[in-house]
């Protein structure tokens, strides 16, 4: 089971102030779900007032410590949370729980059941869209509003599905590939129209949840069971209305699919935020926090 906090040689390996806040901010909650015997301890941060509470979801073998950068102005303004995915960050990975999307987005109910308990304005990127899309449409009635940033959920299939399903061996291999550092830097520097972010204190954020056990075995069984595939069939049933934010320079998912979400979902809203990538929340905060509150606000 994991700690109730990160330890201090963990938080001492980052080096920009946001990011050892946030990281000293990281709580642990057990979650009461019907995926295993016992409660499964969620990592999650909080803080702020103001009403409709936020709550962010990160993307792909990532952390709560994404939102490093979009955190403070939030919270200056509105309450917000963010967690941490079932399988992903500092959430414990037990032995015996599946770790598909059902799986994530029960944990995600409950987690949301058992903390917050009102309707919220879901905040998800990249991976952390598509749950959220999953989310809103199996429970409309917890999600009053939703932002998407640089979504997934139009295209099929996870990152590392194609090399999982192969063989259950090469999972791991792709697995230990995706746990190099000179990899992981290289996605980075891909994620950022700017690769001068992608900065030694990025790449501790982004590693540090590598260290939690059952990493490697979540993350083979998430991609084995074929990840979120698209949600096009369903998404003229979300009954939220939708702000999508996309970097106008998306090397990862791209560009195309931005439209194709402000085409489909009923009551969306598209902006861009130019000179950006893939992680607008990490490259343009300042901008992501005004689009929201501007939008909340209308």
């Amino acid at each position: 089971m994991p700690s109730s906090s990160l330890s201090t040689a963990q938080i001492e390996r980052l080096t920009e102030s946001g990011s050892i806040a946030l990281a000293q901010s990281i709580q642990f909650q057990p979650i009461s779900t019907p995926l295993t015997a016992t409660a499964i301890t969620t990592s999650y941060i909080c803080r702020g007032e103001g009403q409709p509470p936020l709550l962010l979801l990160p993307g792909f073998d990532s952390s709560i410590l994404e939102f490093r950068r979009l955190w403070p102005l939030l919270t200056a303004v509105r309450e917000t949370w963010a967690m941490d995915l079932l399988g992903f960050g500092f959430t414990e990975r037990p032995l015996k729980s599946p770790f598909s999307p059902l799986a994530i987005k029960t944990h995600l109910y409950h987690f949301w059941q058992q903390t917050i308990d009102r309707p919220v304005v879901l905040v998800g990127a990249s991976m952390g869209g598509a749950a959220a899309i999953d989310f809103a449409l199996t429970y409309p009635d917890c999600v009053q509003r939703l932002v998407l940033i640089d979504s997934a959920g139009l295209a099929v299939g996870s990152p590392l599905a194609k090399y999982a399903l192969l063989l259950p061996g090469l999972g791991y291999l792709a697995t230990e590939f995706l746990r190099s550092p000179r990899v992981r830097q290289q996605i980075s520097r891909n994620a950022y129209f700017d690769p001068a972010l992608a900065s030694e204190d990025a790449q501790a954020c982004a590693a540090l949840h590598l260290e939690c056990p059952g990493w490697r075995e979540a993350l083979v069984y998430f991609t084995q069971s074929g990840g979120y595939g698209t949600f096009a069939q369903q998404l003229a049933h979300l009954q939220a209305p939708t702000l999508i934010l996309w970097g106008q320079n998306d090397r990862i998912l791209g560009t195309a699919d931005a439209a194709r979400f402000e085409q489909i979902i009923p009551d969306s809203k598209l902006i861009w935020i130019e000179q950006c990538g893939h992680v607008p929340h990490l490259e343009k905060p300042q901008i992501v926090a005004e689009q929201i509150f501007n939008w909340l606000d209308d």
